[in-house]
């Protein structure tokens, strides 16, 4: 593993472009002059293939030629991929769409490939898509990562911003929902998969129960490690 103190000048990187085809093959190749400069060559491909999707996804659900800014940092041992478009209604879907289907594909392939660490940031007038990919990378001994680096708290942030933009439209200037209106959020949602889990027959205390003690085991795993 490398120790991500090997390797300075990883600066955020960024380019703005329109959402063409004829785009993508400059971005890929960008995209790997920058992370092998940055030492991550086996982030390469990946990130090639995420930054391929999410301009594609700006392309059909936002519209051809749309003004689009790439960004490339990184988090924590994490390649961080940024995508900002001006359109905070086109939010982009994971589906499981079926063998033949000619769309839906994107965003399943993106969550596959970085292990459901992706999201949107969604802004008064536009949203950010990102996702992170695994490096080779480790942490001196002794420093952990912050827990908003953690994969579920990264994922869960990035949902309760969509299932909070659905069901009320919230967006805020920062860029974010606040904790106070996330927890709202949070919330709501919770409240949705009980009546779902009732209509479907299964028992809301025991799942909560179930849930809660998930959470206890993990969290003791945590401090413990």
């Amino acid at each position: 593993m490398i120790n991500a103190s090997e390797f300075g000048g990883r600066d955020p990187w960024g380019r703005s472009f329109t959402a063409e085809p004829s785009e993508v093959a400059g971005l890929r190749r960008a995209v790997r002059i920058k992370l092998t400069l940055w030492g991550l060559p086996e982030a390469v491909e990946a990130a090639q293939t995420c930054v391929t999707e999410l301009t594609s996804n700006v392309i059909k659900h936002v519209g051809l030629g749309t003004p689009v800014t790439l960004t490339i940092s990184m988090a924590g041992t994490f390649v961080r991929i940024e995508m900002l478009d001006p359109d905070a209604r086109a939010l982009p879907t994971l589906l499981a769409p079926g063998r033949d289907a000619e769309s839906g594909r994107g965003m399943a392939l993106v969550d596959a490939i970085t292990e459901h660490r992706w999201g949107v940031v969604l802004r008064e007038a536009s949203k950010v898509v990102w996702c992170e990919l695994a490096t080779d990378l480790r942490l001196p001994a002794g420093q952990d990562g912050p827990p908003l680096e953690r994969p579920r708290v990264a994922r869960v942030e990035g949902h309760l911003a969509l299932y909070g933009a659905e069901r009320s439209g919230l967006t805020s200037r920062s860029g974010r929902i606040g904790v106070a209106v996330a927890e709202e959020v949070a919330i709501d949602l919770i409240a949705d998969l009980l009546h779902w889990l009732q209509a479907h027959g299964c028992d809301p205390d025991e799942a909560l129960d179930r849930a809660q003690m998930h959470f206890e085991a993990e969290a003791e795993a945590e401090a413990g490690s």
